[in-house]
């Protein structure tokens, strides 16, 4: 019996696996499956690893990353330039000293929104859609927030000095002004970056240890054993590891909220007309989630046409995709209706002129295509032939992107181009420079984005599979551990097969301890008879054994007797570290060793402070909890005894072991084998030096 085969029954072990297929498409109360086909544990990685694992890529791989590294190179070539030359090379001119630079780099940062939104709330809201999803937009928001990056530091006119942007010593022994808006991007965008990178790789663990496991070269088995750390989806592992990312994600989900609510701030918190309003950092939010989500499908439509992914990527995936962009725009369309009204109510007759002139004044052209791509096209998926249609929904996401750097645009230039007195009016006109460096900022993007494709799962195996009716996934409520993804349900051989099993040694106390030297390695097709093994084990007094399984399973914590996991205390401490280090910063540096005097402000206020508090919080509390991770689990640890059995390779894929070292002082090679094979074992062999 197949492992997927057998983590499908219920009560009975000989209830028959019934194909995972949608029997009745046409019952509107019927919820599609999240994975369609006859799909087994089996099947779905051979499907997600062929295409990193096959030798040479598609031609059209080629063709398409040939096209995006000419366009990154120009990108490069243009930045280059603009250091000879001076920001001069731009079209930027008084009043309108910032254009194409700025409103790149709120359109980059809004594009990072969608993947930590679906990997860190969708997976707190329990949406469990998200997993077909979540590594492909993870890899989007990584790639994304390196573009965007990019402007900051280009835009500043002299980049060779912007490491006075971080509060190190300098050579004018000064120190950043922390109440500065433009300050707590650098916090923000720097801390969003690294806990997105961190989220993403330690999503990927148990991914690329099954690209270890599978490697066919000895230089793929290195690099992918090196980045899987000496993963074996141990039950110890999967404990740890199931609340680091929901840590993780509890910590980024603020996060995601307050990075473009910072950025938000680098309007909001000026005094020009167009600018200065409240309703800015929810507007930015649910402008960057909408942008963000249509970015999603317009990179996820081609990919999954041309890998034929439409049993992994369903039709519901876009479907739930397409609603958020629908809501999200609506949400915009509303937040445009309302800068008309505060304009008109306020009664100021600036701040109307400033609205008006964006709707009919020289730029009429960009904010009416804003209005066009970012109201009305999104409108057309309340039909469920635009949600479900993949190629038609691509359309919409296409108009999407357009609109939402349309939409940045507008803000920043239709506000600086006339000034307060109209002999200062000027008009912005972008350069060669400012065009090619746009588009090679997407050819930057692509770039990276096609060799992520190449050489990393483009989905979440362990996670997909976790949501597989394989898995029992909807068999009981979710409670206990494990309920973050797969929840098998807690499966015995019952009563008879229980008590026909010798008892061997007498419970004796003990802390577990992960096997290591000789160990017995016994391998399992049936989740409920490794539940039950593990029980026995457990009471049995053994301290030196483990659980190894592809996904994570509920009720096997308690099954083994593992004890809570320390790391929540490792990010308590490590977020309290950053409070009070954000706080003692702020002080030191403004207040006391460099005194910033600002409009008869107080030195140190503590809600000017607030922004980088918080994000050196989170930071910090990310930091801890994934070093904490690698120390409980002891890693790097790049050799295992396991290793040695070809069999184990299935660990990662779609086999449970339980293995026994023979170092226990319950251990005895007789009995113990003996043990396992009346529990089911369907092989048992030992392993080590």
């Amino acid at each position: 019996m197949s492992a997927g085969a057998s983590m499908s029954t219920g009560a009975s072990m000989n209830t028959p696996v019934l194909p995972l297929v949608d029997n009745a498409p046409d019952d509107p109360t019927r919820r599609a499956p999240l994975v369609l086909g006859t799909h087994d544990f089996s099947t779905i990685t051979d499907k997600v690893c062929e295409i990193v694992e096959q030798p040479r890529p598609p031609k059209a791989w080629y063709v398409a990353f040939g096209i995006s590294a000419t366009l990154a190179a120009v990108f490069f070539a243009m930045i280059g330039y603009l250091f000879m030359r001076g920001i001069g090379v731009w079209g930027l001119n008084i009043p309108v000293g910032w254009a194409f630079d700025i409103t790149n780099f709120v359109f980059w940062v809004g594009i990072g929104h969608a993947g930590t939104l679906i990997s860190a709330i969708l997976f707190l809201f329990r949406q469990k859609w998200r997993t077909g999803i979540n590594r492909f937009a993870e890899a989007m928001t990584i790639f994304a927030v390196m573009c965007a990056g990019v402007f900051p530091a280009i835009h500043i006119g002299r980049p060779w000095l912007a490491y006075w942007l971080f509060p190190i010593p300098n050579q004018m022994a000064m120190w950043p002004n922390f109440r500065s808006p433009l300050l707590w991007d650098v916090f923000a965008v720097s801390t969003y970056f690294i806990v997105s990178l961190l989220f993403w790789y330690v999503g990927m663990l148990p991914d690329l240890a099954t690209l270890r496991d599978r490697a066919t070269t000895k230089g793929r088995q290195i690099a992918y054993g090196v980045l899987a750390m000496g993963w074996t989806g141990s039950g110890r592992q999967w404990h740890h590891y199931e609340r680091v990312y929901l840590l993780l994600a509890a910590l980024a989900t603020p996060l995601v909220l307050s990075v473009h609510s910072v950025v938000s701030f680098d309007f909001a918190a000026s005094l020009l007309p167009g600018w200065h309003t409240t309703i800015f950092p929810p507007y930015f939010v649910a402008g960057a989630i909408f942008g963000g989500f249509a970015m999603v499908v317009t990179l996820l439509v081609p990919v999954r046409a041309f890998f034929k992914l439409e049993e992994i990527v369903t039709t519901r995936h876009l479907d739930n995709m397409a609603k958020i962009i629908l809501a999200t725009g609506t949400m915009l369309g509303y937040s445009y209706a309302m800068e008309f009204f505060t304009a008109w109510y306020s009664g100021n007759p600036t701040e109307r002129f400033v609205f008006l002139n964006r709707a009919f004044g020289p730029y009429w052209w960009a904010y009416w295509t804003m209005i066009t791509c970012n109201v009305v096209a999104p409108q057309l998926l309340w039909l469920r032939k635009f949600r479900q249609n993949p190629w038609l929904l691509l359309v919409v996401a296409l108009f999407v992107n357009v609109g939402m750097w349309f939409e940045r645009f507008v803000i920043i230039v239709t506000s600086l181009s006339r000034d307060f007195l109209p002999s200062s009016w000027g008009y912005f006109r972008p350069t060669v420079v400012d065009l090619l460096t746009l588009a090679g900022s997407f050819g930057f993007f692509l770039s990276l984005f096609l060799l992520f494709l190449r050489f990393v799962p483009m989905f979440a195996m362990a996670e997909i599979k976790s949501v597989m009716p394989a898995a029992g996934l909807d068999r009981g409520p979710h409670h206990g551990h494990g309920q973050y993804w797969g929840e098998i349900p807690h499966q015995h051989d019952g009563p008879a097969s229980r008590a026909s099993a010798p008892d061997i040694v007498q419970p004796r106390a003990g802390a577990l301890a992960p096997p290591d030297g000789r160990t017995l390695l016994a391998e399992f097709d049936d989740v409920g008879k490794v539940l039950a093994v593990s029980e026995r084990l457990r009471d049995a007094g053994f301290s030196r054994w483990d659980v190894h399984t592809p996904i994570p399973i509920h009720g096997l914590d308690e099954a083994m007797g593992i004890r809570m996991s320390k790391l929540p205390w490792i990010v308590l401490g490590g977020g309290t570290t950053g409070l009070f280090a954000g706080l003692a910063l702020q002080w030191f540096t403004n207040a006391f060793d460099y005194p910033f005097l600002i409009s008869g402000k107080p030195l140190f206020g503590l809600p000017a402070a607030v922004p980088v508090t918080f994000e050196l919080t989170v930071l910090l509390a990310s930091l801890g909890a994934v070093g904490g991770l690698f120390v409980v689990n002891g890693w790097p640890r790049l050799h295992n005894p396991l290793f040695a059995s070809d069999r184990f390779r299935r660990a990662t894929t779609d086999r449970f072991f339980v293995s026994v070292d023979q170092a226990d002082p319950c251990f005895d090679a007789r009995e113990t084998e003996a043990l396992l094979t009346s529990l089911g074992a369907v092989h048992v062999e030992t392993v080590g030096e």
